[in-house]
């Protein structure tokens, strides 16, 4: 019994100094090995190491990427507006011995982002408009925002990755003023686009009028002309008509004066020997 707890006793020994020299580097982190508090050495490569026991610690650091969410906070745009600005950042640790000299931890990493993040932020956008801010390239401008504090925090070991815009929000009571505005702004433009829809109608309108006088005048020309021409070509048929069988001709135009001066009802009072009625009194006689 003595030498079993004797082997326990060993193995737990043997346990505590293999874990004091051995330790395990994971893929997802750095190490910086420190020795009496100073950095001596920064591990990246994952697998199995080894450290003097007692003398020499080691500090993990996570390279994954990271997520900083800053508070809402104020920002003035070129035009004098204020914009409550919620944006959010990722970032990792590109550089475990710079971390650890100037930030140390996540927490105090945190902290340091938040200001230069928003120094970028609120610089880039002191150069646009608020219309550009909420409908413009937004992309462009986080772009450079992303560059500007990516330089800013290398000095810390840290890579930023991307900085966003998370919600853009007018002050509560800036809200209703700046929406008036954007409403007159509307109208007036709405106004605008009415009055040339307009003003492009009455032109149409005034050049379809033109093309229908143009067409009604050619029309009435045309027509004109055919008549013309068929009155010559009646005249023509007549006066042919008329030297083949004078007598015919002059009996047949009178019968047609007949039916349209006697008609139905009509009284004329005239002698029947009169050159007009010589065919109605011949027949009388008769």
């Amino acid at each position: 019994m003595k030498i079993l707890i004797g082997v326990l006793i060993g193995l737990v020994v043997l346990g505590i100094a293999a874990d004091s020299v051995f330790f395990v580097v994971d893929e997802r982190e750095a190490v910086v090995v420190t020795r009496l508090g100073d950095p001596l050495r920064t591990i990246q490569t994952p697998g199995l190491q080894i450290r003097v026991p007692f003398i020499e610690q080691v500090t993990r650091f996570d390279t994954r990427l990271l997520a900083s969410d800053a508070d809402p906070a104020p920002i003035y745009t070129l035009d004098k507006k204020n914009l409550i600005v919620d944006n959010f950042a990722r970032w990792r640790i590109v550089d475990p011995l710079k971390f650890m000299r100037s930030v140390q931890t996540v927490f105090g990493a945190q902290s340091r982002l938040d200001d230069i993040i928003y120094a970028a932020v609120r610089e880039e956008l002191g150069l646009h408009t608020l219309e550009d801010i909420v409908s413009g390239d937004r992309d462009v401008m986080m772009k450079s925002v992303t560059d500007k504090c990516r330089s800013d925090a290398g000095d810390l070991g840290i890579e930023v990755v991307d900085v966003r815009i998370k919600r853009a929000d007018l002050p509560q009571e800036n809200k209703k003023n700046v929406f008036d505005r954007m409403r007159a702004e509307r109208a007036r433009q709405s106004k605008e686009y009415r009055a040339q829809g307009e003003e492009a109608a009455l032109k149409i309108r005034a050049e379809t009028d033109l093309e229908v006088t143009r067409i009604e005048s050619e029309a009435t020309l045309q027509a004109q002309r055919l008549r013309g021409d068929g009155d010559a070509e009646a005249l023509t048929i007549y006066a042919s008509a008329f030297q083949k069988d004078p007598l015919f001709y002059e009996f047949k135009r009178t019968l047609e004066a007949y039916e349209k001066t006697l008609g139905e009802g009509t009284t004329v009072v005239l002698p029947l020997d009169t050159e007009f009625f010589k065919y109605l009194g011949k027949v009388k006689k008769k």
